[in-house]
């Protein structure tokens, strides 16, 4: 783009504020005193996991953590039992460090982990492909290697077909797995199977990461604790999620193999991830880990997605909807419907849900922590048109 056309752009980013303009006013459309705190104003839907609010346990521990003044920067009591509660979930030689969310993580935990011209095999759907808008790669200096999948999962031949380039001065070299636990796809790898990959990843000299954004929905739908699919299996290093599962914004990196992650602290400030008062994201994350609140969150949105496959698949059979289609097991929060276009829009008079975009159709129905029968009943019986 030319200097000319750039001048042209009428877009937001390129638009200078006038310093002379009125200051908004309550009656202006973007003042905050517009927002409505009615629920009624915000009703629960099936956009994701994350469009739900704080589970009140959460928000009353940032309460109580607000009080008098403490070390910042992770100096603060708080934090200091957090690392505790992830010894006690992963083992005594697990080392965490808490951040602000997601992406950061996972590219925190990659770069930390892996030289600058390291490639990252990983399925064609994870997050860290597709969703991250290329921050391993532009943030963490890191080539992604995407491997096609029908569901998710990854297996050592999927893998072994993508360790292009070995030795080659010409190309990325693969020193890195990376899976997501549960998949974009909602389906759970079983500890065999994470056991086989990292077997294979470290006999070809690779580490495995695990992105855990919703590591929670996984040990619950397989009745584990977190350390039977992590450091029990071979697992290297651990983006493990909060804010899918009730957090108000809360992730934590967990090193599980001490040989990594050495510069963590220094690219941790690097990458904008060290935050100042850090007992507010501790507290959050302490209030998830520290007890059984991490597994009832995510066994009872588990237990919604369940539910709503149930009653879309009695719809199917029904015939009621020709074209409706359950289209990958329900392993986790989610819920993923092939439906005509029409019966999507009618749907979508009552709810909010994505499209999925990797295939055709498919429609992505997340629950949450706070979904309600009630809920999953209305959304059934309107995509069944009643």
């Amino acid at each position: 783009m030319n200097d000319e056309t750039r001048n042209d752009a009428t877009s937001p980013a390129d638009q200078v504020l006038d310093p002379s303009a009125e200051p908004a006013t309550p009656e202006q459309p973007n003042s905050a005193a517009r927002v409505s705190t009615d629920p009624a104003d915000h009703p629960r839907n099936f956009g994701s996991d994350n469009w739900a609010g704080a589970h009140p346990e959460v928000i009353q521990a940032l309460i109580d953590a607000n009080v008098g003044h403490t070390p910042g920067y992770g100096g603060d009591p708080w934090t200091a039992h957090f690392h505790d509660v992830m010894q006690e979930h992963f083992g005594a030689e697990a080392q965490a460090f808490p951040v602000f969310n997601g992406t950061g993580a996972n590219v925190l935990a990659l770069q930390s982990a892996l030289p600058r011209w390291a490639a990252v095999i990983t399925a064609a759907s994870a997050h860290i492909n597709y969703d991250e808008t290329g921050a391993p790669e532009k943030v963490g200096g890191l080539k992604i290697v995407a491997v096609p999948t029908a569901d998710g999962k990854l297996t050592p031949e999927s893998i072994a077909s993508a360790m292009v380039g070995r030795g080659s001065e010409h190309n990325a070299q693969p020193l890195a797995v990376s899976i997501s636990q549960s998949t974009e796809w909602g389906t759970t790898y079983r500890p065999e199977e994470i056991r086989a990959i990292a077997d294979h990843a470290h006999a070809n000299g690779m580490i495995l990461h695990v992105d855990g954004s919703r590591l929670g929905n996984a040990a619950g739908f397989l009745g584990t604790d977190l350390a039977t699919l992590t450091t029990d299996v071979g697992v290297d290093i651990l983006s493990l999620g909060g804010t899918k599962n009730g957090l108000l914004g809360a992730e934590a990196v967990v090193v599980l193999n001490p040989e990594i992650g050495h510069g963590m602290r220094f690219l941790r400030k690097m990458n904008l991830q060290l935050s100042s008062k850090m007992r507010f994201l501790s507290a959050q994350l302490n209030a998830l880990y520290d007890g059984q609140l991490w597994r009832t969150s995510a066994d009872h949105a588990n237990a919604m997605a369940r539910h709503l496959e149930t009653g879309l698949a009695e719809v199917a059979a029904s015939g009621r909807v020709p074209g409706l289609e359950l289209v990958q097991p329900v392993e986790a929060n989610v819920v993923f419907v092939r439906m005509p276009a029409e019966v999507a829009a009618r749907a979508r008079q009552r709810f909010a849900f994505a499209d999925w975009p990797l295939e055709r159709d498919i429609v992505r129905l997340m629950c949450a922590f706070d979904t309600t029968t009630d809920d999953v009943d209305a959304l059934i019986a309107a995509i069944a048109g009643e």
